[in-house]
């Protein structure tokens, strides 16, 4: 990579500065609409969800069958246009992945026909994934594949990258960039953090153990999805010290958890097939900010051209239908169905209760589950704890939702997918590592603010 020595010409602060600036419009910029606050992308997205409405779920199922159709195709035929490139990385894949998209595919068609057992079609188990979760994703996915490239190809992650190293690097232990993805989670979606953590690892800026700690510290939930998880449990009118708290005990998780295994056992390796390409540090006698500005300009003057970008987005995008969304539907279904269907995450739960009654929480019996269920889904716990009448416990209970981060209903088949190495049993270990940290933090907080 060139140094920051670059020439700042004309020419090249131009390529940095023009397509930066609409990337951060479009991911980092939050817009009050009505009563909701959102990014330019997600304006985007839900403009789409509008416009299609209740046709999304179909589309969806027609996706997934899609895709089930066309890897089967390849795996036993083999034809001449998948022999080689993109579309054999798409649709060559491993027997697991063939599994999951397989049923991917089964459970929607039966969701969308209201055909099967009814603990997969039923409004909170397969009904949730298809027709609240998918048509998320494919609206939401869509944009931020194809206009990801403005806020990560033209040296933008640099310029940041490089002017927040050092408190970054003292902070959390990770590079600077990674504070773009926070932001971007922040103000849009946890998804959209995470997205742009796994492309930054296949491009080499990060190493296993950064993305890892990366995608599952720092890819926190948007200000929207706290207001709506904050008026359905009913706590909207705390809403300011509920979302410092969830900021406090977030921070303190982020600085704490990457700390610990396994996290902290992960090599400091970068992703085989690219090598590192990160370059953060000045190592010079220029001012910070002139360093920064020519990393910036100089990846920008390496920045792909447009046909190479409307094939990475068009790539991108394949790759979010065709390879991901199965995975989230049948994943985040059987999560489900064992979140509703079954007493496991009761039983899990159990010792959570004389935690949570030495904690001074009232009605502990009845938030103990909520405790542990958001490793399903990050709404779960709202729906849980809906009927619990102490404001405080409901409160707590919220506030550690959002902490948690990781679910297996979308964030965490999201990671599972991703060519981040992190396992199925880190990311539960991680889940409790979180929960084990904020929870304390949580209700110290809670009886100072809630009373």
């Amino acid at each position: 990579m060139a140094h920051g020595a670059a020439s700042l010409s004309r020419r090249g602060l131009f390529r940095f500065l023009f397509p930066s600036l609409i990337g951060v419009s479009l991911f980092l910029v939050p817009y009050r609409v009505g009563d909701t606050i959102n990014i330019g992308m997600g304006i985007m997205a839900e403009s789409l969800q509008a416009l299609l409405g209740s046709a999304l779920p179909a589309i969806a199922t027609v996706i997934l069958c899609l895709s089930v159709l066309l890897t089967m195709t390849v795996k036993l035929a083999q034809p001449r246009w998948a022999r080689q490139g993109m579309l054999r990385e798409l649709f060559d894949v491993a027997p697991r992945w063939v599994v999951l998209r397989g049923l991917g595919a089964l459970f929607a068609l039966m969701i969308l026909f209201q055909v099967g057992p009814g603990f997969i079609t039923a409004a909170n188990t397969g009904g949730v994934m298809l027709n609240d979760l998918a048509p998320v994703l494919l609206t939401f996915f869509f944009f931020a594949a194809i206009l990801l490239p403005f806020l990560v190809e033209f040296g933008f992650m640099e310029f940041i990258g490089s002017l927040v190293r050092t408190p970054f690097r003292w902070i959390f232990g990770l590079p600077g960039r990674s504070a773009i993805d926070a932001t971007a989670s922040w103000m849009g979606s946890g998804t959209v953090g995470v997205l742009i953590t796994s492309q930054q690892y296949e491009q080499g800026f990060y190493t296993c153990r950064e993305a890892s700690a990366i995608a599952t510290n720092f890819s926190i939930v948007s200000i929207a999805f706290a207001l709506l998880v904050a008026s359905f449990i009913g706590i909207n009118h705390l809403f300011v010290p509920f979302y410092l708290t969830v900021i406090v005990a977030g921070l303190i998780a982020a600085v704490v958890v990457p700390r610990l295994p396994p996290l902290s056992r992960k090599p400091d390796t970068y992703y085989a097939p690219v090598g590192c390409r990160i370059q953060e540090e000045n190592t010079g006698d220029q001012h910070l900010f002139r360093y920064s500005l020519g990393m910036a300009v100089a990846r920008a003057e390496g920045a792909p051209g447009p046909r190479a970008l409307i094939r990475l987005a068009l790539f991108n995008v394949a790759d979010i239908f065709f390879g991901l969304l199965p995975l989230v539907v049948a994943i985040g279904t059987v999560a489900l169905m064992l979140a509703e269907f079954t007493p496991l995450f009761t039983w899990l739960s159990y010792p959570m209760v004389p935690v949570l009654e030495w904690m001074g929480l009232p009605e502990a019996g009845a938030a103990a589950p909520a405790t542990l269920v958001g490793f399903a889904d990050m709404f779960l716990p709202a729906v849980l704890a809906s009927g619990i009448e102490s404001e405080l416990t409901r409160f707590v209970i919220a506030s550690l939702s959002l902490t948690q981060l990781v679910y297996m209903s979308e964030i965490g088949t999201l990671l599972l997918k991703s060519r981040i190495p992190i396992a199925l049993w880190e990311l539960a270990a991680i889940f409790l590592l979180r929960t084990v940290v904020t929870l304390p933090i949580i209700v110290v907080m809670a009886h100072w603010l809630v009373g």
